[in-house]
């Protein structure tokens, strides 16, 4: 991880330590636009992209965040040119070979949702390393989405539910909200309260589509690699003038 910055180390006193978000989710959009208006590469941006995801996970960290989940490489990013996809997966793979011993002495328990079995071996090698040296880290949780689909996570639930009716484990109804979680990748991590996107787009990507149903929304037209401190504090600051209800009045 890059070192501390030196720009608000510490919570700003103008946020409620007993409103923070319990778990921040974000999706990191604007990589390839912020290369764009530098006349950079597209992987540029991505590097970039890497440096603002552990400042945030940092960030986190010092303020007492304690779960980030981040969007890394959707189902449908298949669908980028070759060379960027190519790219992204070598990326990973040495973030994670080259950041493992810091994530350790930090303290971090790495996790990754999502189809994994579809990576490239060595990338599966990689994260299999992460998860298993990390499991037992009581630190911050940080969720990496990798090759992650919300329906396809929630297809996955349903047929893994469904083998278990036809097997005559389970009687249909006794299928609720509760066992479905129990079927999904991201089984025993507490949903997010807030959702950031950056670079202004107004969606949520098939990202937690069930885990989302009740989170915070907050959009900024930042680019993620330009998202630091500043910008999360702002975040939290629009978070803690929300009125949770959870359907109720």
């Amino acid at each position: 991880m890059t070192p501390k910055p030196v720009v608000l180390p510490k919570l700003p006193t103008d946020l409620d330590q007993n409103r923070l978000p319990q778990h921040v989710a974000v999706i990191m959009d604007g990589n390839g636009r912020w290369a764009k208006q530098r006349g950079l590469p597209r992987i540029m941006g991505h590097q970039r992209g890497v440096d603002a995801l552990k400042g945030l996970l940092r960030c986190c960290d010092d303020w007492g965040i304690p779960a980030l989940t981040a969007y890394a490489f959707s189902t449908e990013n298949w669908g980028r040119p070759l060379e960027e996809v190519e790219f992204l997966m070598t990326l990973f793979e040495r973030v994670l070979r080259r950041e493992l011993q810091e994530m350790m002495a930090e303290n971090v328990q790495i996790r990754f949702v999502g189809n994994l079995s579809s990576l490239p071996p060595s990338l599966q090698t990689e994260i299999s390393r992460s998860m298993a040296d990390t499991c037992h880290n009581t630190g911050i949780q940080f969720t990496i989405a990798t090759n992650y689909g919300g329906r396809q996570e929630i297809v996955q639930a349903c047929q893994a539910i469904a083998r278990r009716v036809q097997q005559g484990q389970l009687q249909p109804e006794q299928i609720d909200e509760s066992l479905l979680e129990q079927h999904l990748y991201t089984q025993g991590l507490v949903h997010p309260d807030l959702l950031i996107r950056t670079s202004g787009e107004m969606r949520i990507s098939n990202f937690l589509l069930w885990q989302l149903a009740y989170a915070e929304i907050y959009v900024t037209p930042t680019l993620w690699p330009d998202f630091d401190r500043t910008a999360f504090h702002q975040a939290l600051l629009a978070y803690q003038q929300r009125e949770r209800r959870f359907g109720k009045i």
